[in-house]
C-alpha cells in the first residue's frame, strides 16, 4: 500500500503555542460567525495547510466550504477535541 508521504514542519516554522492541530477528516464546530455560516455550526476539515499559520478549509453541515479558518473561528469536537485534550495533558506533564 501506497501512502501519501508525512513531512516533518520547516526548520523555520514557529507555529502559535495555542495553534490548533486538527487532521483531514476531523469534525469541528463554528465558534464564531462566518459568512452563510452560523455560530455552533458542525464542520468536517477537507484541507489543512500553513507554514507558521495553520489554517483549515472545512465543509459546514449546511454545504457552505470556506478556507483560511483557525482556532479563532474553530473548536474541535469529538475524537479530535479528546486527541488534542490527551496532547495538552501529556504536554503538561512534561
Amino acid at each position: 500500500m501506497c501512502g501519501m508521504p508525512l513531512w516533518k514542519p520547516h526548520a523555520l516554522a514557529n507555529p502559535h503555542p495555542d495553534q490548533l492541530e486538527l487532521r483531514l477528516g476531523d469534525r469541528v464546530v463554528s465558534t464564531a460567525d462566518i459568512q452563510g455560516v452560523p455560530v455552533g455550526s458542525e464542520g468536517r476539515v477537507l484541507l489543512a495547510n500553513g507554514f507558521n499559520w495553520q489554517r483549515y478549509r472545512i465543509l459546514f453541515a449546511n454545504g457552505i466550504e470556506v478556507g483560511d479558518l483557525d482556532g479563532r473561528q474553530l473548536a474541535p469536537t469529538g475524537k479530535a477535541e479528546k486527541r488534542l485534550r490527551k496532547a495538552e495533558r501529556k504536554a503538561a506533564r512534561t
